[in-house]
C-alpha cells in the first residue's frame, strides 16, 4: 500500500532551504498535473488509456502495442510507446495525441486542485514573481483548468505543453527554455516545481534549480535517489506558501 502520510511542517533546516530556495526566485516554472492539480482524479487516465487502445484496434493497429503495453493504465505511456515505433509526427502518432488531448480535457471538469496551489499561484504572483507552466499535458487542458480557478493570468501567455513532436517531451529541456525565453529569465533565477524523474531531468538540463512535490514517502524516495536534496522535497505546498508569505 502506498503511503500518503503528510509532514507539513518543515524542519528548521528544511524552512531554510526553502527560503533559500524561492527567495533567490524571480521566475518560477510549475509543472501542471501534480503540483497544480491531480488531472485525472475524477476521470481516470485508465479510462483514457482504454479508449486509446480501443482507438487503435478501430484502425487494425494494435500491432504498434504489447500485450502488457495494451494493459498499460497510464495513457502517456501508450502515446509514447507508439511514438516511439512510428517516424516522428506520422498521422497515427499526431492522431493519438489529439485523442489524448480529448481525454484530459473531458479530465478537466473533475480534475482535483493540489491543496494550497492556487494561494501559493496568487501569493507568488502578487508579489511580483514572473509564472510559467512547462507540462507534458497539452496546453490546451492546462488553460482551461487554470481558467477553471481563475488563475489563468497569474500564467499566460507563459504555458508550454505537449505537442505532437514527442522527441521534446520532458525530461527534453524545451518547454523550460522557451519559458525562460518568454519570461526574459536567467535560469540561475529561475525555479521549477515539479513531482516527477522527467521534470527534475528537464530542469537540471535547463539549468534551473528543483523544488519536489511528493505526495508520499514513495515518491520522495524516487526523488532523492535521483540526486534531489531530501531538504528540496515537500510532501504539502503549505510550507512554500508560509515562506512566501513571510518575504
Amino acid at each position: 500500500m502506498t503511503s500518503d502520510t503528510r509532514q507539513t511542517q518543515p524542519s528548521p533546516g528544511q524552512a531554510e532551504a526553502l527560503r533559500e530556495l524561492i527567495g533567490r526566485a524571480k521566475y518560477v516554472i510549475f509543472d501542471f498535473d501534480g503540483p497544480i492539480c491531480r488531472l485525472f482524479a475524477g476521470h481516470p487516465a485508465e479510462r483514457v488509456a482504454r479508449d486509446q487502445v480501443e482507438w487503435l484496434e478501430k484502425q487494425g493497429r494494435l500491432d504498434v502495442l504489447t500485450e502488457e503495453e495494451r494493459d498499460r493504465p497510464d495513457p502517456h505511456g501508450v502515446l509514447y510507446a507508439v511514438a516511439a515505433r512510428q517516424p516522428q509526427r506520422s498521422d497515427l502518432v499526431v492522431a493519438l495525441e489529439a485523442l489524448l488531448t480529448q481525454g484530459e480535457l473531458k479530465a478537466v471538469p473533475k480534475a482535483m486542485p493540489t491543496e494550497y496551489a492556487d494561494p501559493l499561484i496568487r501569493t507568488l504572483a502578487a508579489r511580483g514573481t514572473r509564472l510559467a507552466i512547462a507540462s507534458n499535458n497539452s496546453a490546451r487542458s492546462v488553460e482551461e483548468y487554470l481558467s477553471t480557478r481563475g488563475t489563468l493570468g497569474c500564467f499566460a501567455p507563459h504555458i508550454y505543453g505537449r505537442t505532437s513532436d514527442l522527441r521534446f517531451i520532458k525530461p527534453h529541456p524545451k518547454t523550460l527554455n522557451h519559458a525562460l525565453r518568454s519570461l526574459g529569465a536567467e535560469p540561475g533565477a529561475t525555479l521549477m516545481i515539479g513531482d516527477t524523474l522527467s521534470d527534475f531531468g528537464a530542469a537540471k538540463n535547463a539549468g534551473v534549480r528543483f523544488l519536489g512535490y511528493a505526495r508520499s514517502a514513495e515518491k520522495a524516495e524516487v526523488l532523492t535517489e535521483a540526486g534531489v536534496h531530501p531538504l528540496g522535497i515537500v510532501d504539502s505546498l503549505l510550507p512554500l506558501l508560509e515562506v512566501v508569505r513571510a518575504l
